[in-house]
């Protein structure tokens, strides 16, 4: 374990930061890492909040890092993705560990359901109720059950993601509790040796602790109740910081809850009548919200939805009742009758923040009509993050694309926050080129789909393949995959065809396969080399008109909503997109953007300059010379 920090020696960041990277298979001195480095040292140095866009290939993480380990401070990474996640764990913090000559400890912690569950396995062992579980169970659950409680016995961890195989989905919720379930260790007998508490424990000790955001943003609606104290708290991946905080912060609830409260109460109510009541409630409440999947309700809630959820709450309290009224002494029977009530109690609290309207706040159903979820988010996530996260510790926010009104609508005080952009080591302007095809019609019109089908064919045979091409909806990708699959003897393969992993990889392996996709592939693709050179944009993705949460603070906002709210997304969008071709310093290609408002609008530089700094074109004869020549 690291010493108290003010007993370390002053430490060079930047003489660190080159140490480190010179052990690097790769070493290479890039200015953009050096400046965001001395950045995040200042930040911490002088207790003001920093965000920072670091363009594809800063080395961004080792470029915080490295500060914020020098510094001597407690710091939560908190990462959007789990593919991020893993690298720090795995890889960068490792690294580190054997190259920065700082002794520091650091530890990974993730919600409860990500552990095996020591109490319920010891429950499935007892010859009586284990017994009774395991008989409703499928013969190969039960196999991966025993498996599972092999494991526990060996493993230092209990995280899932240490396994080399992967439980179905009965089979590990049989052996793990979520946070809305466990009653906490001290109501456990297996409290002593609980993966999850020893995870907590180990996090508590740290100098750097690794977090999803999700998890963070749980932190701050307990009112900082689960993650340990810190000094910094570096957002990784901060561009969807906002939709984290408004998922977390509120409240959903989704028939599902009701489905798996009824089994957890069954585990030691033996009660048909009531455990089919909370079950029920699963049906009622997708009845009442499937009409009105992608809309906001109004305030007070509709009878068709405030009755039932009324109906739920006194479902739920009479159950509670029945919960209180059981007594035994059996040590298991406990731990089944605490997680009920647990489970019970905190779906009440999901209600009650439903049914009481609270202001501030909009309520609406997302989901599909077979799956709707009820969902209550904040207008406004900047007050709760400024009295959680902004006046209680130093904060670093940093992403390869941040939107330009991050800070504001994250509730940062203008004076209390530096704002950067350090770039990119890659040289856009020699390597690759933006083409606006501005001679197509609007994309409203009704013939811009054929119209840019036709530009789509000429650029994938300049091409020769070696095209991702993006598309702001389903029924475009479709329409367009269907249309060069008759014209091009190329491969088109689309988001449908295959998982993403397997997808991208058939991508990668073959330089004439073109691959058609949708906003989910706008990020977290990552094919360098010459299989990608053309990366096509159907149109400018700005957010859904009708999204119901985005249109309730677009109301809020009034005349600055566009320029606060669509302006920045769809340029934080179309910069990710962009973001998918440059992705080592020899890769060279195209962007190509269908959309002639890119090159028309009054908006056109505000979204353009989000973008890499690529040379700009609008004809298409020097895009098509561009792409021969690259690929040849």
């Amino acid at each position: 374990m690291s010493g108290d920090s003010s007993d370390r020696p002053a430490i060079d960041t930047i003489a660190a930061l080159d140490t480190v990277t010179a052990a690097l298979a790769r070493s290479e001195v890039r200015a953009g890492q050096h400046e965001m480095a001395s950045l995040v040292e200042a930040a911490i140095a002088n207790e003001r909040h920093l965000v920072v866009q670091a363009g594809t290939g800063t080395g961004k993480t080792l470029a915080y890092l490295v500060p914020a380990l020098a510094s001597g401070s407690t710091v939560v990474v908190a990462t959007a993705t789990k593919a991020l996640q893993d690298q720090l764990a795995t890889k960068d913090l490792p690294f580190l560990g054997e190259h920065l000559g700082i002794d520091f400890d650091w530890a990974v912690l993730k919600g409860r359901s990500n552990y095996v569950c020591l109490q319920r396995l010891s429950e499935m062992a007892n010859p009586d109720q284990g017994a009774l579980e395991l008989d409703t169970m499928a013969v190969n659950t039960k196999a991966e059950i025993k498996k599972l409680a092999d494991w526990s016995a060996t493993t230092p961890t209990g995280d899932v993601a240490e396994l080399d195989w992967t439980p179905t989905d009965n089979a590990w919720r049989a052996v793990s509790v979520g946070s809305d379930e466990c009653p906490g260790a001290e109501q456990c007998p297996q409290g002593a040796g609980c993966f999850a508490e020893g995870a907590r424990r180990a996090a508590k000790e740290a100098d750097v602790v690794v977090v999803n955001t999700h998890l963070y943003g749980l932190h701050v609606a307990s009112e900082n109740a689960i993650l340990p104290d810190h000094e910094v708290v570096i957002f990784d991946e901060a561009h969807v910081l906002e939709d984290i905080m408004s998922d977390t912060v509120g409240a959903e609830i989704s028939p599902g809850r009701f489905i798996a409260l009824s089994a957890t109460i069954r585990k030691i109510l033996d009660d048909p009548a009531t455990t089919g009541d909370v079950a029920s409630l699963a049906e009622t409440l997708r009845d009442a919200l499937s009409e009105h999947v992608g809309e906001r309700l109004s305030s007070p809630l509709p009878d068709s939805i405030q009755e039932p959820l009324a109906h739920a709450r006194m479902t739920l309290a009479s159950a509670n009742e029945e919960l209180l009224a059981i007594d035994t002494t059996n040590e298991d029977a406990k731990q089944r009758k605490l997680r009920a009530q647990t489970m019970t109690g905190r779906s009440i609290q999901q209600l009650d923040i439903a049914i009481e309207g609270r202001e501030g706040y909009v309520t609406f159903v997302s989901g599909s009509r077979d799956s709707p979820r009820l969902e209550v988010a904040p207008l406004d996530v900047g007050p709760t993050m400024d009295a959680a996260v902004w006046k209680q510790r130093t904060a670093i926010l940093t992403s390869a694309t941040i939107p330009s009104s991050l800070a504001n609508r994250l509730g940062i005080a203008t004076e209390r926050v530096d704002v950067h952009d350090v770039g990119s080591p890659f040289d856009y302007e020699s390597n690759s080129m933006l083409y606006c095809a501005i001679h197509l019609p609007n994309p409203n019109s009704p013939d811009f789909r054929a119209k840019a089908n036709d530009e789509l064919d000429a650029l994938i045979r300049a091409a020769g393949g070696r095209t991702l091409a993006l598309f702001t909806s389903y029924r475009a990708m479709d329409e367009a995959a269907e249309a060069m699959r008759g014209r091009l003897d190329n491969p088109i393969l689309t988001q449908r065809d295959l998982p993403k992993t397997a997808l991208v990889k058939a991508f990668a392996d073959d330089d004439a396969t073109c691959l058609f996709a949708t906003a989910g592939l706008f990020q977290g693709v990552d094919v360098p080399g010459k299989t990608l050179s053309l990366v096509v944009i159907d149109r400018i993705p700005f957010p859904r008109p009708d999204d119901p949460l985005l249109s309730a603070r677009r109301e809020d906002l009034g005349r600055t909503a566009f320029s606060e709210i669509d302006i920045p997304r769809a340029s934080m969008m179309l910069a990710q997109a962009a973001g998918r071709l440059i992705r080592s310093s020899t890769d060279t290609g195209v962007v190509a953007v269908m959309d002639p408002r890119l090159g028309t609008a009054n908006y056109r530089w505000d979204i353009v300059k989000a973008l890499p700094p690529m040379k700009r074109t609008r004809h298409r004869a020097e895009v098509e010379a561009f792409l021969r020549k690259i690929t040849a």
